[in-house]
């Protein structure tokens, strides 16, 4: 973790909005508590996640603590997830075929539909009737 997706000006700017902020005398003590308190919160999750590693006798990464993930790789078996799968996968593959089955059949009419709508060299363009003038007499 760093300061990869933070770009120069935006560097910049956010050392700006400090300096107007803090102003020039608390901006160096307000941005060393700052990193203290992040180090701290890092150790806390750190302190944390080894505790759970303990009482639970696995090895939990800070990303297995999101409750999906913790119960998938934690609580439950690969034959307990694959029977919760497995009513679902059917209906996952019968509504996939369906899908695949409908865009085939939007792609051969739209492929139709451009065949029909495309003009072919054999048939010759109709002739142009010259148009008719009204003259002011026959206005009148």
């Amino acid at each position: 973790m760093g300061l990869e997706n933070i770009g120069g000006w935006e560097f910049i700017v956010i050392i700006l909005v400090g300096l107007f902020i803090f102003g020039p005398d608390r901006l160096p003590k307000a941005i060393s508590d700052g990193v203290k308190m992040l180090r701290q919160l890092r150790q806390m999750a750190r302190n944390a996640t080894g505790d759970l590693s303990k009482e639970l006798g696995t090895d939990i990464q800070l990303e297995d603590l999101h409750p999906k993930t913790f119960l998938r790789k934690h609580l439950l078996s690969e034959e307990d997830e694959a029977a919760l799968r497995k009513p679902l996968q059917g209906i996952y593959d019968d509504v996939r075929g369906v899908a695949d089955q409908v865009k085939r059949d939007a792609e051969s009419a739209a492929s139709a539909a451009k065949s029909v709508t495309s003009p072919s060299a054999a048939t010759p363009a109709p002739a142009q009737q010259p148009a008719i003038r009204a003259s002011w007499d026959d206005v009148t």
